[in-house]
């Protein structure tokens, strides 16, 4: 990208040009003030989709076991059943933390689990019951397209029939998790036991087609290049012209102190600064389909958090309470995010904060 065609490039996509691949890749790996331009023109296009309100919404993360299949190289949180430290909640525990999430006053209570080898479908249904019990009316928000897999693989259904199930259970929204990052030759690398790339796909299309609506991830910062991202970024585009069900994008930095993947030297030890920025900038450029662009404030810190409302972003996720697997992998000040706090960071900016619901209703 020359310095005399970037502004022409920032100019079309101001006026409704879609990015293309290559295009994206090239704002992607901007240096020096031209990191800034890409900034900028992200802020103005943030301004003309969503306008000046920043919103978050009140949920609770809600923590059900360690154990996991998976065990990938990038998390710090998974641990097999006999391994110390492990744990998976019964229904006292589980309950007791969604009433908690209640007299909280949350309207969303995320669930935050490792993938439990011996999870069935039953499992996830039971959990859905054992909340809405103990936080009648609040919604549910769980089950990433890798958990859908493994519990349709233990029963012997098909996943759409899985995903339906757990709607007329309770679900409210399922995870865009697992996705990582959405390169098979990646994956191998990062996480070698999840679902591959077209099965995640074919999932969350289930899922929308179904009327469980999404968010888009992605974790960046780990093993790969940037033209992984864009190409992961491609395949969230294209899943939202098909069937525009994701809600919003949510961009998770990779957290690497208590990695596998960092401590093996697989890893870089994060994305910088300057990545970051350049991940919420060019998603807003790219994303001509999804309005929202979230940060995760537990992973980059609020000051971060700041600049990248001044690079798109126009989401603060939510309160959360608590966030062991950021924890676990060697992040700190990730459990909890006052709506006060919000409020601070957000008028310095000439902003204003809202309550959301899940699904972006204003409260």
């Amino acid at each position: 990208m020359t310095e005399r065609n970037l502004p022409t490039l920032l100019a079309d996509v101001l006026g409704g040009h879609r990015l293309t691949e290559v295009q994206a890749l090239g704002l992607m790996t901007a240096q020096g003030r031209d990191v800034l331009r890409v900034a900028a023109a992200a802020d103005e296009l943030r301004e003309q989709r969503v306008g000046d309100v920043v919103t978050y919404v009140r949920n609770q993360n809600l923590h059900v076991t360690n154990i996991c299949k998976n065990l990938c190289g990038f998390c710090g949180f998974g641990r097999n059943a006999g391994d110390e430290g492990a744990y998976c909640c019964d229904k006292a525990a589980i309950q007791e933390q969604a009433r908690m999430a209640y007299e909280r006053r949350v309207t969303e209570i995320c669930l935050l689990s490792g993938v439990h080898p011996a999870f069935t479908l039953d499992t996830f249904v039971d959990l859905l019951h054992w909340i809405h019990e103990a936080a009648p009316g609040v919604h549910i928000h769980a089950f990433s397209p890798d958990e859908v897999a493994h519990v349709a693989q233990k029963n012997g259904w098909n996943t759409r029939d899985v995903l339906l199930r757990l709607k007329a259970e309770g679900l409210g929204t399922i995870q865009g998790t697992a996705a990582e990052i959405l390169v098979d030759s990646v994956r191998e690398v990062i996480c070698p036991r999840k679902v591959r790339t077209a099965e995640w796909v074919r999932i969350a299309k289930e899922a929308h087609e179904t009327g469980l609506r999404s968010t888009a991830t992605i974790m960046y910062g780990s093993y790969e290049s940037a033209r992984d991202q864009v190409e992961h970024l491609a395949i969230l585009r294209a899943i939202q012209d098909e069937t525009h069900g994701f809600t919003e994008l949510v961009t998770l930095p990779f957290v690497h102190t208590n990695t596998p993947l960092y401590q093996q030297g697989i890893a870089r030890p994060g994305p910088t600064g300057r990545e970051d920025i350049l991940m919420i900038a060019v998603s807003r450029l790219f994303f001509d389909n999804i309005d929202n662009i979230q940060v995760a404030w537990g992973k980059v810190g609020l000051k971060m958090t700041q600049l990248a409302l001044l690079a798109g972003a126009n989401d603060l996720a939510g309160t959360m309470f608590t966030d062991d697997v950021t924890g676990s992998a060697g992040g700190s000040g990730s459990d909890y995010l006052d709506p006060q706090d919000m409020e601070r960071i957000v008028s310095d900016l000439g902003r204003s904060l809202r309550q959301r619901t899940t699904l972006y209703e204003l409260v």
